[in-house]
């Protein structure tokens, strides 16, 4: 697809840098080949998992205790001294807020704009999970003694957790708390954008994120419930019982596509439009999905995108695998397809909870950053555990069909398209449209010597940034000697142990 045939109105915009952690993954590179090979990353733990987390021994005996939850590799390391804490102010700190910083600070050296000389408004719009870790804080009365009440809810509350980013990277956009249960971080993507159009900010930080401790503990499962009771989230699937929580959380760069074109940025997709709304009280009960409430939110998106329902090729689903909530969604979006084209089954659908499991406040993030991948590898990755569709969802006569292997994603009469959703409890659902990254000519004939120009805080944070520079060398045997050595000299923060070369 050549440039001439993608329609820009001035509206759109460019996701131009991202990081995530997410579980079995450190990092995108491991998340993106775990999801191309249809790797669950949910881990199973044992008795003494268990018991070390502090779990109720009792619980082991419990039929309904399930052993199950995608975790991260390390959740109690942090570079505190990066950003100027004390090994005591980072051990009060809600692991959330950690590493969703070093998750910002990663985004943006992604996209090449974490630099001392950068003038541009950045934002940050971000939301994360309820602090368990406070809640351990509050009970240590030795804690409480020493550190104080007040300073533990800074460490540890959902209002602090974009304006600490702010803070530590000084950025001086709107910095926002968005709290809207799992749409949590996709309705931050829509208001990122919404203050980008609005002039609030040049460049925005949008995602969220969530951890739970005890970090290696189940969780029981009841009856008619949304947790699945053996740990597999079997979206759209006959036997579909529920989901699995997820640890993870996951930061997208946004910048109006205009800017992010004359800049010459990196532009992994691009944001054709979003929308949010509420289902209001017209559904079973505060915690159900309205069929009404989706389909209107993704005929607005659609809208805001001005593109038809048959130019989208997938549909990354909020797909929980609960035996209510998926049929309610597929018909949704059946009612807001169907309403503009009779042809059946050409737009693949997943979820990346079949992977990771559910992420609460990080899930639509992390559900964006796989469409915004696959489009970029022009592959879909496969939704796992689907075997016979939900007899209560008419799969077979609808436009959608569940991606259940790896598919080569081949462009049509349009560019490659794709629609995310999330939806709440409580009812604030989000739907964002995704287009592939035009296509940019590469950068001209370069001298024939470049300086690679490294800095950390330390000296063997300097060799393993070393080390990672030579890695992506040797993944990347084409990739322009000369763009790279521009970023490590503009998009970088100056730190005191440096190595040129």
């Amino acid at each position: 697809m050549s440039n001439a045939d993608q329609a820009y109105h001035g509206d759109e915009i460019a996701i131009v840098g991202m990081a995530g952690r997410f579980p079995g993954a450190n990092n995108l590179d491991a998340f993106w080949q775990n999801l191309r090979d249809g790797v669950e990353s949910i881990t199973f733990f044992s008795d003494q998992d268990v018991l070390e987390s502090g779990v109720d021994p009792a619980l082991l005996d419990n039929p309904c205790y399930v052993r199950a939850k995608g975790i991260l590799d390390d959740i109690a390391g942090f570079d505190a001294a990066l950003f100027g804490y004390t090994p005591r102010e980072a051990e009060i700190m809600d692991p959330q807020q950690r590493l969703f910083l070093e998750c910002a600070w990663q985004a943006l050296e992604h996209a090449g704009y974490l630099s001392d000389a950068s003038t541009a408004r950045i934002g940050v719009f971000a939301g994360t999970t309820m602090s368990s870790y406070a809640l351990n804080l509050y009970l240590s009365s030795e804690i409480v003694e020493r550190v104080g009440p007040f300073q533990i809810g800074l460490g540890n509350d959902k209002d602090y957790l974009p304006t600490r980013v702010s803070y530590k990277l000084n950025l001086k956009g709107p910095s926002v708390t968005v709290q809207t249960a799992c749409s949590s971080s996709l309705v931050a993507v829509h208001l990122a954008c919404q203050s980008l159009l609005n002039g609030e900010c040049e460049i925005a930080l949008a995602g969220g994120a969530s951890i739970t401790v005890p970090h290696k503990a189940g969780y029981l499962y009841q009856e008619g419930g949304i947790a699945s009771p053996d740990g597999h989230c079997r979206a759209f699937d006959a036997n579909a019982q529920g989901t699995v929580g997820g640890n993870g959380m996951g930061v997208v760069v946004l910048k109006p596509l205009a800017a992010a074109l004359d800049d010459g940025d990196s532009i992994h997709a691009v944001i054709k439009g979003s929308a949010i709304n509420n289902d209001g009280a017209m559904k079973a009960g505060y915690t159900a999905p309205s069929v009404q409430g989706q389909a209107e939110v993704i005929a607005e998106a659609l809208t805001v995108a001005r593109v038809e329902p048959e130019s989208i090729g997938y549909i990354e689903a909020h797909g929980t695998g609960t035996p209510v909530g998926d049929p309610i969604e597929l018909t949704a979006l059946a009612r807001v397809f169907q309403g503009k084209t009779g042809r059946r089954q050409f737009c693949g659908i997943g979820s990346v909870k079949s992977n990771i499991g559910h992420l609460d406040a990080a899930a639509g993030v992390a559900g964006l950053i796989k469409t915004a991948l696959a489009l970029k590898h022009r592959v879909l990755p496969p939704s796992l555990h689907f075997e016979q569709p939900n007899p209560n969802a008419d799969l077979a006569n609808s436009p959608f069909y569940v991606v259940d292997r790896l598919v080569q994603w081949t462009a049509s009469d349009t560019p490659r398209r794709a629609g995310v959703s999330s939806f709440g409890i409580g009812g604030t659902n989000a739907h964002v449209v995704l287009e592939e990254a035009p296509q940019i000519a590469p950068s001209g004939a370069a001298r024939p010597w470049h300086l690679l120009t490294l800095s950390a805080k330390t000296g063997s944070a300097l060799d393993t940034a070393t080390s990672d520079l030579l890695a992506y060398l040797r993944q990347h045997p084409a990739a322009n000697l000369a763009d790279i050595a521009y970023t490590l000299q503009v998009g970088r923060k100056t730190l005191p142990y440096r190595r040129a070369l």
